[in-house]
Parts: structure tokens; sequence; C-alpha cells
């Protein structure tokens, strides 16, 4: 008889097969198999807030050929995920299989390597009934908050909408951004910049108007900066003042969850979402040439900067090989995990630190390869020596007043041989290299000019910064982050303008209910304070029932009480209305969101029931026809472009065909999207392409 391991996904099923040889049956539970309905609470709240669970539809057949498996093994071990999701579906299995929860039947892989699976399987424990509490408190939490609640929302508001206990946060944070991004008055200000030669060179280096000698000048007009001007026109410059520094600037930490969805998103481009996808790929296992499946980083669920001696042993050695001794720090660089993190698991970082991401680039898919080599090099960069450099400071005199210069040269690059970590906004001061200065020297002027400006809003948020601020408030959890962002975004509270999130009218229309009739709901603190105790749920110092009770009543009460004093009210959306009218009985037509999304449909409904199909037209004539092209979406949701006339014209294409003809062949160019957009023409022969810039359509 052989011993059955059930995993998660049939690619890390694969791998680990491979390590445990024969003797061993690897199979998985694709996720979870079994859960609440999806149509109803399944909660009874008067009894304790018990859970329904039921097996998934759909997975009947994989549950009863698990049952048999079982039946049939000598052993069974439960190896799912690492943390309080894994934890569940193990306790959900060893309950579809009869297994007892005394047994020492469950196991974790934080790296799925040879020596990953080995250390697992040698250390089976009990399921940890405290990580399965802390799981499903989190899972009822959120099914009484978006069973109860969205019903009101879809009734007030519009017919579908949904709520949900960290989504709502998520939207109020945009939306109070929007907020302050409206109620901000921009103030005028002023700067003076130079430009000065040193005598006897010809290059110049700029400075910045600083004030005088005695203290800093804010210049509020124009009239104030023309006054400065006229003092300083024609009047000689010397440098007043150098100072002479060293600044040594420390690399970044190895990755935990929220900073690679933040860094793929600043570096690559990546939506959460699509980065989580990726890197649990890499976690499970790919074939590698020569090599078979290999799990490529350690497990991607993380919040603990926590690395074994091993690795940092394998960095220390690769580090001394590739660039020498000088590129190593004095010792072993540590890092201190947040005071709130669960540090159940390391820090994200390469399983095999000689698999350079040059030499598995073959073997991996284009997303794959990025973002090993974003991981790869970080976690090599943060072992590696400080960069150096040595700064220079100069005050430089204009009769009474003071410019201010300084620049740096690098003295020795240190990690930054490797990897710079990208930042959220672009406003650090830009410093170059200052030409040779000492006081009393005698300066050329070869410029100074006056720049009008006007202070800025905060910015909109982006994916990367609303992480951060998900992570800094303590909101959720990062492995939730994707999620939430694909809920809001799909669900049409929030829209992506490029790379910023903006609220619709439809997400600040529902925050502000939210806001007045469910404060608690839509609190910051209060939902982090709901995180710190799921945390003590699973150090089992808070029972989850009691947590559910203590939520509940209170939550109940103002439910019920928005119901009775909303009784009869309907709040309109703005978006919702539109120009037309119905071609029928001559009502208002209206936008309404159904299953398949957005359709005009008559005011008048149940009387009347016109629908009309919302077109979105790009404004270009069909390639063969000349109807009109309109965007469409497959099932899966992916964009592509068709004819209005379909069936009649079946014109398709993957990419956005535009008005302008190719100069070649006089065919239609399309638009390729990507980091540098291009224009082709797919003319049989022709193979025109030129780069795409924006004003040219």
């Amino acid at each position: 008889m052989s011993k059955l391991v059930i995993v998660e996904s049939p690619a890390k099923a694969k791998t680990i097969k491979k390590y445990l040889g024969p003797g061993y049956e690897v199979v998985a539970s694709m996720g979870h198999i079994r859960d609440l309905n999806p149509n109803r609470l399944s909660v009874d709240i008067k009894k304790k807030f018990a859970p329904k669970y039921e097996l998934i539809k759909g997975k009947e057949k994989l549950a009863d050929d698990l049952v048999k498996l079982a039946e049939k093994s000598e052993y069974v071990y439960l190896a799912t995920d690492p943390d309080r999701e894994g934890e569940a579906i193990s306790w959900h299995l060893a309950y579809l299989l009869g297994l007892e929860l005394s047994d020492s039947n469950r196991v974790t892989f934080n790296e799925i390597t040879k020596t990953g699976v080995s250390t697992g399987m040698s250390a089976p424990r009990q399921i940890d009934i405290d990580l399965v509490n802390a799981q499903q408190a989190r899972r009822i939490l959120d099914r009484l908050v978006g069973y109860k609640l969205s019903p009101f929302l879809s009734q007030k508001i519009r017919k579908g909408l949904s709520a949900g206990r960290v989504q709502s946060v998520a939207v109020k944070i945009i939306v109070d951004r929007e907020r302050q991004i409206r109620a901000f008055k921009p103030e005028e200000y002023w700067s003076i910049d130079a430009k000065f030669i040193p005598k006897g060179s010809r290059k110049a280096f700029s400075a910045a108007f600083y004030g005088n000698r005695d203290e800093k000048i804010k210049i509020s007009n124009q009239e104030q900066a023309q006054k400065i001007l006229d003092e300083i026109k024609d009047q000689p410059a010397v440098v007043e003042k150098v100072k002479h520094g060293t600044r040594r600037r420390k690399p970044a930490p190895p990755f935990i969850t929220s900073t690679l969805q933040q860094e793929a998103s600043r570096k690559l481009g990546f939506q959460s979402k699509r980065t989580m996808k990726v890197a649990q790929e890499l976690y499970e296992g790919v074939d590698i040439d020569g090599m078979g499946a290999v799990g490529l980083i350690t497990y991607m669920r993380t919040d603990s900067l926590r690395i074994s001696e091993d690795a940092l042993d394998a960095a220390e050695e690769f580090i001394r090989n590739k660039w020498g001794e000088k590129y190593l720090p004095k010792e072993h660089r540590h890092f201190k995990s947040r005071s709130n993190a669960q540090d159940g698991h390391e820090a994200i970082r390469p399983t095999t630190i000689d698999l350079e991401p040059s030499k598995v680039k073959s073997s991996l898919s284009a997303d794959q390869y990025k973002l090993y080599k974003l991981i790869w090099e970080r976690f090599i960069a943060c072992q590696m020596a400080e960069c150096v450099q040595k700064t220079t400071q100069a005050d430089i005199a204009v009769r009474d007043y003071i410019f201010k210069a300084s620049g740096y040269r690098v003295d020795f690059d240190g990690y930054t041989v490797l990897y710079v970590e990208s930042k959220d906004t672009a406003d650090d001061e830009k410093e170059s290299e200052l030409p040779p200065l000492e006081a009393g020297m005698p300066l050329k002027v070869k410029e100074i000019v006056p720049n009008q400006h006007f202070t800025q809003p905060p910015a909109r948020y982006t994916e990367a910064s609303l992480i951060k601020a998900l992570e800094e408030y303590g909101i959720g959890r990062p492995s939730t982050y994707a999620a939430t962002i694909t809920t809001i975004t799909t669900r049409g509270y929030v829209k992506r303008e490029s790379k910023t999130l903006i609220p619709t009218e439809l997400g600040e229309v529902t925050t502000k209910l939210m806001e007045e009739r469910f404060p608690k709901i839509v609190n910051v603190r209060f939902t982090a304070q709901m995180e710190q105790n799921l945390d003590t749920v699973e150090e089992g110092t808070y029972e989850w029932v009691q947590l559910l009770t203590d939520f509940y009543g209170d939550f109940d009460k103002t439910l019920k009480k928005a119901k009775e004093e909303m009784k009869g009210v309907k709040i309109e959306l703005e978006e919702d209305k539109t120009d037309l009218v119905c071609d029928k009985c001559g009502k208002p037509m209206v936008v309404k969101f159904g299953r398949y999304g957005r359709f005009i449909a008559c005011s008048g409904y149940p009387d009347c029931k016109n629908i009309v199909k919302v077109v979105n037209k790009i404004g270009v004539p069909c390639p063969k026809c000349s109807g009109d092209v309109i965007v469409k979406n497959t099932k899966k949701g992916r964009q592509f472009f068709g004819c209005s006339n379909y069936p009649e014209c079946d014109f398709v294409s993957w990419y956005e065909p535009t008005a302008e003809k190719c100069p070649q062949c006089g065919g239609v160019l399309f638009k390729k999207k990507g980091k540098k957009p291009k224009l082709f023409c797919t003319a049989e022969g022709c193979g025109f392409e030129k780069d795409f810039v924006e004003d040219e359509e």
C-alpha cells in the first residue's frame, strides 16, 4: 500500500511527487472541497453561528475519488498550503475522509524543493484548530456582512450591489482621497533656478534659490520674485560654503507579499491578481530543462522578513563568487518584521540561489521570468554591501541671497550593481555630480530663471500605493489584497484611469450611505482592530464564536434601524440616466446592470420591457464593410474588436484598428499596446511598423 499526500493544485502535486518518489501517491484537492453555499447565508446565527458546509458544486466526483484513494492508502498526509486557508482546507479534507483530528497527518512545505519537502514530511503534526477557527471566523464574518448588507444596498441604490467588510473600507480610502483632491485649493509659489559656471570650466551646474544668510525665504508671487531678480541682476556670484560628506544607502529588504505586489506594479506594470497568479506558479513548480519540475521560490503569502541561515550562507557564497569579497557586508543582513506580522513563513526568496534568471529563462513564460528575476535580484541585493556616495553641498552667494546646490558621485556601487527599489512618486530630489568647488571661488552666472508653481493635491492611489496604505492601516491581509482590488473594480465601485484608481459615482454614493448608516463597517480603525481580533483567535486567546457574537449584536441593530428609517427611500445615480427615450412607450431609458454587464432598459419596467444593448464604438470604420468597429469581450472577459454588422460582416481582431492608413500599401494600421505601443500593418507581405504617438489619431 502507498501513502497518500493531498495538496491543493496539480502543479504542486507533480513537483512533490518527483521528490517523494515511489511509495507515495500525490493528488490535488483543487482548493477547497467544502464551503458555505453561495446562494444562501448558510450560517445558523441562533446556534452560535454554526456554519453549514457542503460539498462545492462540481466536486462530487473528486470527493468520491479522494475517499476511495484514502481507504486503500496506508496513511494520509494533508499537505495543503501553509496558511490559515490551507489549514482550513486540510480540516475539511479530514472531515470528508473521516480522519481523526488527533492524528499527526498535517505537513507543510515552505518551499517545494527536495530539502523543503523532506523537512515538511519529517515533521507531521495535528491540524491546528486555532488556525482553522481564525479562518472560519473570517469566512463567517465576511458572509454576515455580505449577505445581510448587500440586499439593503441593492434595494436603496442599485440592484445587484454587494458589500464586503474589507472592500468597503478600501473603497472609502479611495473616496476619501478623491474628496481631498476636490477640496484642495492650490497656492501659488515661485522658485528661482540658476546655472553657474566655475572659472576655467565650460560645464554649468544647477542651484536653487534658498533665501538670505539668515533664513529661508518663501516666494509667494511674481512681484516678490521680480524684486529679488532685480536686486541680483548683474551681480557677481561666489561660492560661500562647501560641505563634503558620505552617504550610505542600504538595500531594501527581501519581498513579503505586499511589497512584491507593490514592486511588481511599479516595475512590471502587473496588477496584484496577476502577480499572485505567477508567484503561485513559481512556488508550485515549473518544468526546467534538464531538471524536471522545480519550485523556484518560497511560499509567496508571508508577512515575515525572516531568512533561513542556509539561504543567507548560499547568498553570501554566490555574491563572493560573482562580484568579490568587497560586495559583501561584514555580516549577514537581518531585517525586522512589522510588529503585527504573523511570522509564519520566511520572506519570499529564490529556493536555489544558483538558478540565476538567465539560466532558467528558456523554461519560463514571459511573466514567470520577469517576476522570478525581480524576486531573485531583490533577495541577492538585500545581502550585498551598501552603496557609498560622496556628497557635496554648496552655498552660492549672489549679493545677500543664497543659492544651494547639491550633488553626489558614487564611490562604491554596492548592491545597486544589481537592483534598485522603485518608488511610488518621483519626488526624490534629482541630484547630479557637481564640479570641484571651494569656498571663495568666483562663479560666472549663466542664467537665473524664475518659475511659477502651484501646490498640488495629494496623488490618487495606484494599485501599489493602495496596497501600501492597506498594509499600514492594518486592513485585511496581504494575501487578500489582490482579491479586494479586483472586486472593487469589477463591481464598478472604482475604475482604473491609466495606473490610478478613481471612485465611480456608485462608489461615492455607496460610501456616503455606509458612512451615514454603518460607520463601523467603513471605519479604518474598527476594521484594523477586527484583523487583530482574528489574530488573537489564531493565537488561541479569543474564542471565535465570541468574536462573532461581539460583532453581530451591534451590526444587526444598526441594520434594522437603517431599514426602518430608510423605508421607501431610493437613491438615484446620475450615471444611470441617459438621454434616450423608449421607442415603445416614450419613457426615459436608464442604464441597468445585469449578469453580463451594462444594458439600457426602459424606466417603465415592468410595464414596458424594452431593452437596448450597450455598444461601445471606437469611432473607426470597419476595414471590411465600413460599419462601426465596436469593443467586445469574450466569456472570460478578454477584450477584442469586431464589426457592428456581425454576422453579416465577420471582421474581428485582438488589436485595435485605427483610422490611419499604411503609407506603404494603403491598408489599415492596427495599434499594438505595451510599454512601447506600435502601429503596424497586417497586410500580407507589407510589414510596415512605427511607434505609436498619442496625438497621431
